[in-house]
C-alpha cells in the first residue's frame, strides 16, 4: 500500500532554500538602523534594550539545541564574553554614527567590517590577505573620505565627520565579534547558543558603556521600547539566525551578492521613511564602499570554493 508523503512545512521548505534564507535575514537586518531611529532614544539605551529583549528568546533557543546536541565545549563559550564586549563597542559606536550621519551610511560604514576582518586575521593570526583585499582598500578609504563630508560643504547628517569615525570604530569591533563568534561558534548546528552567549554579555558590558558615558536609560517607555522590541526579535534574533544558517551552505561567491542588501537597503530606506537625502559625493562614498566589499568578497568566495571544490 503507497503511503502519502507528508508535505513539509513552512520552516523546513524554507531551510532547504538556503539563498532565500540568506536574502531573508540580509532584508531582515536592513531595518535596524530604521527602528533605532525610531526608538528614539540614546545610543546605549537601545545596544541595552535590543539585547536585553533578545536574551529570553536566545535562551530558549539554546536550550533547545543543548538538548538535542548536548552541552556546548567549554573552549567556544569561554570567548563568549570577548565576543560579547566587542559586540557592545559596535553597537553603540553604531547607534552614536546613526545620529550623526544618518541611517544608511551608518550602515554603509559598519559594513566596512568585511575589510576589516583579513585585515585583523593578517595582524592576529598570520593569515596574510589576498593582494585583491590590500588593491580595494584604496577604493574603500576615498569612499570614507567622501562620506565624511571632508571635500564639501554642507554634506548629509549632524556631524558627518563625526559619524564618519564611530562608523569606522564601529567596522572595527564588529570585525573583532566576528572573529570571536566564528572561534566559538564551530558546530553549524546551534547557531542559537553561541548567539546567545554573545549577547548576553553584550547586554551587561553596554549597560557599563552607558553609565560611563552617562547616556544609559534603563526604564522603558513607550512607544520607543515597543521599536526595541521589534528591534531585538527580528535583528537579532530572526536576521541573525537565518544568515548563521544559511551562509555555511551557500556557494561562497553568493556571499558578495547577499553582502549588499543590508546597506543599500538601509540607504533606501532611509530615504524613504525619514527623507535622508544624502549629497552627491556621499552617494558616491557609498558606491565605492560598496564597490570595494563585493571585490573583497568575491576574491575570498573564489578562493574558498577552489578549496571545497565548488563549481
Amino acid at each position: 500500500m503507497a503511503t502519502t508523503a507528508t508535505p513539509p512545512t513552512p520552516l523546513e521548505s524554507l531551510v532547504a532554500r538556503p539563498r532565500a534564507m540568506a536574502g531573508l535575514g540580509a532584508l531582515t537586518i536592513a531595518f535596524s538602523s530604521i527602528l533605532v531611529r525610531l526608538a528614539d532614544v540614546s545610543p546605549s539605551t537601545a545596544a541595552v534594550f535590543r539585547c536585553a529583549y533578545a536574551v529570553p528568546v536566545l535562551f530558549v533557543l539554546a536550550g533547545l539545541e543543548d538538548r538535542r546536541y548536548g552541552p556546548r565545549p567549554l573552549r567556544g563559550r569561554g570567548l563568549a564574553p570577548i565576543a560579547g564586549v566587542l559586540f557592545a563597542i559596535d553597537l553603540v559606536c553604531w547607534h552614536h554614527a546613526i545620529d550623526d550621519v544618518g541611517a544608511g551610511l551608518a550602515t554603509v560604514l559598519g559594513n566596512l567590517q568585511v575589510a576589516f576582518v583579513p585585515l585583523m586575521a593578517w595582524a592576529l593570526l598570520g593569515e596574510k590577505p589576498g593582494a585583491r583585499v590590500l588593491a580595494t582598500l584604496p577604493l574603500m578609504l576615498s569612499g570614507i573620505v567622501l562620506i565624511s563630508g571632508a571635500l564639501e560643504a554642507g554634506a548629509y547628517g549632524d556631524n558627518p565627520t563625526q559619524g564618519v569615525i564611530f562608523g569606522i570604530a564601529t567596522g572595527l569591533s564588529y570585525a573583532g565579534f566576528i572573529l570571536a563568534l566564528r572561534a566559538g561558534g564551530g558546530d553549524l548546528r546551534r547557531p542559537a547558543g553561541p548567539l546567545f552567549d554573545a549577547t548576553l554579555v553584550s547586554a551587561v558590558v553596554a549597560v557599563a558603556i552607558g553609565a560611563v558615558i552617562g547616556d544609559v536609560d534603563l526604564v522603558p517607555s513607550w512607544p520607543g521600547h515597543g521599536w526595541l522590541v521589534t528591534l531585538a526579535l527580528t535583528s537579532q534574533v530572526l536576521g541573525w539566525l537565518l544568515i548563521s544558517s544559511s551562509l555555511p551552505r551557500l556557494p561562497a561567491a553568493t556571499t558578495a551578492v547577499l553582502l549588499t542588501i543590508q546597506p543599500l537597503g538601509s540607504v533606501l530606506l532611509g530615504v524613504i521613511i525619514f527623507s535622508e537625502s544624502p549629497s552627491v559625493l556621499q552617494l558616491a562614498g557609498v558606491v565605492a564602499i560598496l564597490a570595494g566589499l563585493v571585490l573583497t568578497t568575491r576574491r575570498r568566495a573564489t578562493l574558498s570554493e577552489a578549496r571545497q571544490g565548488l563549481p
